[in-house]
Protein backbone atom coordinates (compact mmCIF):
# COMPACT_ATOMS: atom_id res chain seq x y z
CA UNK A 1 0.00 0.00 0.00
CA UNK A 2 2.78 2.42 0.88
CA UNK A 3 4.51 1.71 -2.44
CA UNK A 4 0.94 2.92 -4.54
CA UNK A 5 1.13 6.16 -2.18
CA UNK A 6 4.45 6.63 -3.36
CA UNK A 7 3.67 6.51 -6.74
CA UNK A 8 1.01 8.59 -6.84
CA UNK A 9 1.55 12.11 -9.11
CA UNK A 10 1.16 15.12 -8.10
CA UNK A 11 -2.16 15.61 -10.00
CA UNK A 12 -3.70 12.93 -8.00
CA UNK A 13 -2.28 14.41 -4.55
CA UNK A 14 -4.53 17.02 -5.99
CA UNK A 15 -7.43 14.93 -6.51
CA UNK A 16 -6.99 14.13 -3.08
CA UNK A 17 -6.79 17.42 -1.67
CA UNK A 18 -9.73 18.50 -3.24
CA UNK A 19 -11.75 15.88 -2.35
CA UNK A 20 -10.96 16.49 0.91
CA UNK A 21 -11.33 19.48 1.11
CA UNK A 22 -15.05 19.45 -0.60
CA UNK A 23 -15.43 16.49 2.10
CA UNK A 24 -14.78 18.77 4.96
CA UNK A 25 -17.08 21.37 3.76
CA UNK A 26 -19.82 18.89 3.85
CA UNK A 27 -19.30 17.91 6.79
CA UNK A 28 -19.33 21.68 7.87
CA UNK A 29 -22.92 21.87 6.05
CA UNK A 30 -24.40 18.37 7.39
CA UNK A 31 -23.48 19.29 11.18
CA UNK A 32 -26.82 21.80 10.67
CA UNK A 33 -28.53 19.74 8.63
CA UNK A 34 -28.41 16.84 11.35
CA UNK A 35 -29.84 19.30 14.00
CA UNK A 36 -32.55 20.60 11.72
CA UNK A 37 -33.38 17.20 10.97
CA UNK A 38 -33.48 17.96 7.50
CA UNK A 39 -31.05 14.99 6.74
CA UNK A 40 -33.13 13.71 3.64
CA UNK A 41 -33.66 16.80 1.95
CA UNK A 42 -29.70 16.92 1.13
CA UNK A 43 -29.83 13.52 0.09
CA UNK A 44 -33.08 14.56 -2.32
CA UNK A 45 -31.32 17.96 -3.56
CA UNK A 46 -28.48 15.87 -5.21
CA UNK A 47 -30.98 14.37 -7.57
CA UNK A 48 -32.22 18.04 -8.53
CA UNK A 49 -28.50 18.48 -10.29
CA UNK A 50 -29.36 15.73 -12.73
CA UNK A 51 -30.81 17.76 -15.30
CA UNK A 52 -28.87 20.96 -14.92
CA UNK A 53 -25.52 18.17 -15.55
CA UNK A 54 -27.25 17.02 -18.77
CA UNK A 55 -27.86 20.42 -20.10
CA UNK A 56 -23.96 21.33 -19.56
CA UNK A 57 -23.21 18.30 -21.13
CA UNK A 58 -25.52 18.23 -24.27
CA UNK A 59 -24.16 22.56 -24.58
CA UNK A 60 -20.11 21.13 -23.66
CA UNK A 61 -19.93 23.24 -20.56
CA UNK A 62 -18.36 22.21 -17.20
CA UNK A 63 -21.29 19.44 -15.48
CA UNK A 64 -20.51 21.44 -11.97
CA UNK A 65 -21.72 24.83 -13.46
CA UNK A 66 -24.89 22.70 -15.00
CA UNK A 67 -25.29 21.40 -11.31
CA UNK A 68 -24.90 24.57 -9.66
CA UNK A 69 -27.87 26.36 -11.85
CA UNK A 70 -30.00 23.58 -11.46
CA UNK A 71 -29.83 23.28 -7.65
CA UNK A 72 -30.18 27.47 -7.10
CA UNK A 73 -33.20 27.18 -9.34
CA UNK A 74 -34.85 23.99 -7.11
CA UNK A 75 -33.48 25.54 -3.56
CA UNK A 76 -35.65 29.96 -4.78
CA UNK A 77 -38.39 27.62 -5.90
CA UNK A 78 -39.01 25.73 -2.88
CA UNK A 79 -37.64 28.75 -0.90
CA UNK A 80 -40.52 30.83 -2.46
CA UNK A 81 -43.10 28.07 -2.51
CA UNK A 82 -42.47 27.56 0.97
CA UNK A 83 -43.29 31.08 2.05
CA UNK A 84 -45.89 31.50 -0.01
CA UNK A 85 -47.83 27.94 0.36
CA UNK A 86 -48.92 25.83 3.19
CA UNK A 87 -47.25 22.62 1.66
CA UNK A 88 -44.86 21.14 3.74
CA UNK A 89 -40.65 22.05 2.90
CA UNK A 90 -40.48 18.03 2.66
CA UNK A 91 -43.71 17.57 0.10
CA UNK A 92 -41.80 20.48 -2.14
CA UNK A 93 -38.59 19.21 -1.89
CA UNK A 94 -40.07 15.54 -3.19
CA UNK A 95 -42.02 16.67 -5.84
CA UNK A 96 -38.45 18.83 -7.07
CA UNK A 97 -36.87 15.87 -6.66
CA UNK A 98 -38.72 12.82 -8.62
CA UNK A 99 -39.34 15.31 -11.25
CA UNK A 100 -36.05 16.68 -11.97
CA UNK A 101 -34.57 13.16 -11.57
CA UNK A 102 -37.06 12.24 -14.22
CA UNK A 103 -36.06 14.70 -16.54
CA UNK A 104 -32.54 14.27 -15.74
CA UNK A 105 -32.64 10.38 -16.95
CA UNK A 106 -34.82 11.35 -20.14
CA UNK A 107 -31.46 14.00 -21.35
CA UNK A 108 -28.66 13.25 -20.08
CA UNK A 109 -26.66 11.74 -23.05
CA UNK A 110 -26.41 7.72 -22.64
CA UNK A 111 -22.81 7.95 -22.55
CA UNK A 112 -22.31 10.40 -20.08
CA UNK A 113 -25.57 8.80 -18.19
CA UNK A 114 -23.55 6.64 -15.79
CA UNK A 115 -21.35 8.96 -14.97
CA UNK A 116 -23.36 11.59 -14.11
CA UNK A 117 -25.12 9.07 -11.33
CA UNK A 118 -22.39 7.85 -10.29
CA UNK A 119 -19.21 10.28 -10.33
CA UNK A 120 -15.80 9.78 -12.25
CA UNK A 121 -12.65 11.48 -10.45
CA UNK A 122 -10.70 10.75 -13.77
CA UNK A 123 -13.26 13.32 -15.67
CA UNK A 124 -11.99 15.77 -12.61
CA UNK A 125 -9.87 18.98 -14.10
CA UNK A 126 -7.62 21.27 -12.91
CA UNK A 127 -10.19 23.53 -13.96
CA UNK A 128 -12.71 22.09 -10.99
CA UNK A 129 -10.07 21.68 -8.71
CA UNK A 130 -9.81 25.31 -8.72
CA UNK A 131 -13.77 25.84 -8.49
CA UNK A 132 -13.87 23.23 -5.44
CA UNK A 133 -11.49 25.28 -3.33
CA UNK A 134 -12.90 28.74 -4.02
CA UNK A 135 -16.05 27.64 -3.06
CA UNK A 136 -15.28 25.42 -0.32
CA UNK A 137 -13.42 28.59 1.29
CA UNK A 138 -16.77 30.20 0.89
CA UNK A 139 -19.08 27.76 1.79
CA UNK A 140 -17.06 27.70 5.34
CA UNK A 141 -16.88 31.69 5.43
CA UNK A 142 -20.67 32.17 4.76
CA UNK A 143 -21.72 29.98 7.36
CA UNK A 144 -19.38 30.56 10.20
CA UNK A 145 -21.05 34.15 9.41
CA UNK A 146 -24.70 32.69 9.88
CA UNK A 147 -24.26 30.24 12.78
CA UNK A 148 -25.33 32.24 15.56
CA UNK A 149 -28.55 32.39 13.69
CA UNK A 150 -28.58 29.59 12.28
CA UNK A 151 -28.34 27.66 15.43
CA UNK A 152 -30.67 30.05 17.32
CA UNK A 153 -33.28 29.63 14.34
CA UNK A 154 -32.76 25.76 14.89
CA UNK A 155 -33.40 25.94 18.61
CA UNK A 156 -36.63 28.41 18.27
CA UNK A 157 -37.75 29.90 15.45
CA UNK A 158 -39.83 32.37 17.60
CA UNK A 159 -36.74 32.92 19.54
CA UNK A 160 -34.80 33.83 16.91
CA UNK A 161 -37.54 36.23 15.44
CA UNK A 162 -38.09 37.57 18.43
CA UNK A 163 -34.39 38.72 18.45
CA UNK A 164 -34.60 40.42 15.05
CA UNK A 165 -33.30 37.00 13.09
CA UNK A 166 -34.64 37.06 9.37
CA UNK A 167 -35.11 33.38 9.90
CA UNK A 168 -36.39 32.84 5.96
CA UNK A 169 -33.29 34.69 5.12
CA UNK A 170 -30.93 32.53 7.09
CA UNK A 171 -32.55 29.51 5.92
CA UNK A 172 -32.59 30.49 2.08
CA UNK A 173 -28.63 31.24 2.51
CA UNK A 174 -27.90 28.13 4.36
CA UNK A 175 -29.93 26.12 1.25
CA UNK A 176 -27.65 27.64 -1.25
CA UNK A 177 -24.25 26.26 0.31
CA UNK A 178 -26.07 22.81 0.24
CA UNK A 179 -26.44 23.31 -3.17
CA UNK A 180 -22.80 24.78 -3.81
CA UNK A 181 -21.56 22.02 -1.75
CA UNK A 182 -23.30 19.14 -3.51
CA UNK A 183 -22.53 20.75 -6.62
CA UNK A 184 -18.72 20.07 -6.00
CA UNK A 185 -19.38 16.60 -5.06
CA UNK A 186 -21.40 15.53 -8.25
CA UNK A 187 -18.05 14.81 -10.29
CA UNK A 188 -16.29 12.77 -7.18
CA UNK A 189 -19.56 11.25 -6.05
CA UNK A 190 -22.41 11.26 -8.90
CA UNK A 191 -26.35 12.65 -8.16
CA UNK A 192 -27.41 9.23 -6.24
CA UNK A 193 -24.21 9.72 -3.39
CA UNK A 194 -23.61 13.14 -3.14
CA UNK A 195 -25.99 13.59 -0.84
CA UNK A 196 -24.53 11.51 1.27
CA UNK A 197 -21.67 13.05 2.09
CA UNK A 198 -23.43 15.64 3.18
CA UNK A 199 -25.47 12.96 5.56
CA UNK A 200 -23.41 10.52 6.96
CA UNK A 201 -19.62 12.09 8.19
CA UNK A 202 -22.33 14.57 10.42
CA UNK A 203 -23.88 11.34 11.30
CA UNK A 204 -20.62 10.20 12.73
CA UNK A 205 -19.85 13.22 14.50
CA UNK A 206 -23.21 13.61 16.27
CA UNK A 207 -22.36 10.10 17.63
CA UNK A 208 -19.52 10.95 19.65
CA UNK A 209 -19.77 15.10 19.65
CA UNK A 210 -19.97 16.79 23.74
CA UNK A 211 -20.75 20.36 21.95
CA UNK A 212 -22.39 21.58 19.09
CA UNK A 213 -18.66 23.11 18.15
CA UNK A 214 -17.01 19.44 18.48
CA UNK A 215 -19.96 18.17 16.76
CA UNK A 216 -18.77 21.00 13.32
CA UNK A 217 -15.65 19.99 13.79
CA UNK A 218 -16.09 16.31 13.90
CA UNK A 219 -18.38 16.75 11.14
CA UNK A 220 -15.73 18.36 8.98
CA UNK A 221 -12.85 15.67 10.07
CA UNK A 222 -15.37 13.27 8.97
CA UNK A 223 -16.32 14.40 5.55
CA UNK A 224 -12.37 15.19 5.23
CA UNK A 225 -11.23 11.57 6.25
CA UNK A 226 -14.30 9.83 4.12
CA UNK A 227 -13.39 11.91 1.07
CA UNK A 228 -9.39 11.56 1.54
CA UNK A 229 -8.96 8.08 2.53
CA UNK A 230 -12.12 6.91 0.29
CA UNK A 231 -10.21 8.25 -3.03
CA UNK A 232 -7.17 6.29 -2.10
CA UNK A 233 -8.63 3.27 -1.88
CA UNK A 234 -10.23 3.52 -5.04
CA UNK A 235 -7.06 4.38 -6.56
CA UNK A 236 -5.45 1.02 -4.81
CA UNK A 237 -8.29 -1.20 -5.23
CA UNK A 238 -9.25 0.18 -8.63
CA UNK A 239 -12.62 0.78 -7.57
CA UNK A 240 -15.22 3.85 -8.57
CA UNK A 241 -14.80 6.88 -6.27
CA UNK A 242 -18.06 7.38 -5.32
CA UNK A 243 -19.34 4.23 -3.83
CA UNK A 244 -16.20 3.78 -2.46
CA UNK A 245 -16.43 7.55 -0.36
CA UNK A 246 -19.34 6.74 0.67
CA UNK A 247 -18.78 3.22 1.98
CA UNK A 248 -15.63 4.74 4.26
CA UNK A 249 -18.18 7.05 5.81
CA UNK A 250 -20.47 4.46 6.69
CA UNK A 251 -17.71 2.56 8.59
CA UNK A 252 -16.52 6.02 10.01
CA UNK A 253 -20.10 5.82 11.53
CA UNK A 254 -20.32 2.67 12.09
CA UNK A 255 -17.23 3.18 14.28
CA UNK A 256 -17.78 6.23 15.80
CA UNK A 257 -21.39 4.77 17.13
CA UNK A 258 -19.54 1.36 18.53
CA UNK A 259 -17.34 4.16 20.52
CA UNK A 260 -20.63 5.59 21.77
CA UNK A 261 -22.05 2.30 22.63
CA UNK A 262 -18.98 1.55 24.63
CA UNK A 263 -18.16 4.47 26.18
CA UNK A 264 -21.78 4.46 27.94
Amino acid sequence: MLVCINTMNTDFIFLIFIGALAGAASGYLGSYMVLKRMSLVGDALSHVALPGMAIALTLSINPILGALVALFIAILGIWYLEEKSEIYPEALVGIFFTASLAIGILITPEPELLEALFGDIEKVTRVDGILVIAASILIFFVTSSISKKLTVGIISEDLAKSGGINVSKVNLIYLLMVGLVIALGVKFLGTLLTGALVIVPAAAAKNIAKSIGGFQLLASVAGLASTGLGIILAKILGFPSGPTVVLVAVLIFIASYLFKERAY
